[in-house]
């Protein structure tokens, strides 16, 4: 099979998958970027004087990178999940079984549009909350490290969400898998908090987590300030990804779940 063959119908199945979320914007991607915005004047207003981080910068404006990652991951993570899990249930799933679709053609679809949502809201977070940011103090030389760690991440969780998709069998699973693995790895991965400020034992059990590098360097592309050299938080990253979607492109090429 040509490369031709095997990425057929991808941007039609994109375009579906883009156009799911897009009609229902008001939930998928004004909500999250709502719920953001509380976060950051419920918290920014509470621990502003009460928790220090990098030198010269606010507690505020060291948080709103850390929330629009973190949307940018949640979403990305959300909308492959419910997408996959509510075809299944729903069973519209074999419309796109009886197609001559490849396992690769379902994995940029899916997770292409995964990305395209979290971005779209990690956006909409960066936009509300602009006025709160001190843009004269960032550098601009910083920035691609801003979209390097936006699309590494979205597309990590955009397959992590497919992973859960394919594995799940019911909407209870998935939410046990993002209440119970997501949500926690996201909040614990110095959103709130700079993991410098930790005892050494705490600093060392997050640096076990993959969500702490893409927090880590995308801050870095804000502030050029971090934990960890943006360096080594790529290397994380970028085998994270590598691990994760072999796994997704190993399942989908097997029909797990989904064909037997």
């Amino acid at each position: 099979m040509t490369i031709a063959q095997a990425l057929s119908g991808t941007s039609t199945l994109l375009y579906k998958e883009v156009l799911r979320f897009w009609k229902v914007s008001f939930q998928t991607v004004a909500a999250p970027v709502l719920t953001a915005v509380l976060y950051l004047l419920i918290f920014g207003h509470v621990l502003e004087d009460h928790v220090k981080v990098y030198q010269s910068l606010t507690y505020t404006s060291f948080l709103i990178p850390g929330l629009v990652m973190m949307s940018v991951l949640q979403n990305a993570f959300a909308n492959s999940s419910s997408s996959l899990i509510q075809s299944k249930i729903t069973g519209n799933l074999v419309f796109l079984l009886v197609t001559p679709l490849s396992h690769w053609a379902w994995f940029l679809a899916y997770v292409g549009a995964s990305v395209v949502r979290g971005v779209a809201v990690g956006a909409g977070v960066l936009f509300v909350t602009a006025w709160f940011m001190p843009w004269s103090s960032i550098s601009a030389s910083h920035w691609p490290w801003v979209l390097v760690f936006t699309l590494l991440g979205a597309g990590l969780m955009g397959a992590l969400g497919l992973i859960a998709g394919l594995w799940a069998e019911k909407f209870d699973q998935i939410a046990a898998f993002q209440n119970f693995i997501i949500m926690p790895m996201t909040f614990l991965s110095g959103v709130f908090y700079s993991v410098g400020s930790l005892p050494p034992i705490w600093q060392q059990a997050s640096h076990f987590n993959p969500f702490f590098y893409m927090i880590d360097g995308f801050r870095h592309g804000f502030f050029g300030m971090s934990d960890v050299s943006p360096w080594f938080s790529l290397v994380v990253v970028c085998a994270s990804l590598a691990v994760v979607c072999g796994l997704c492109l190993h399942l989908l090429r097997t029909g797990y779940k989904i064909r037997h």
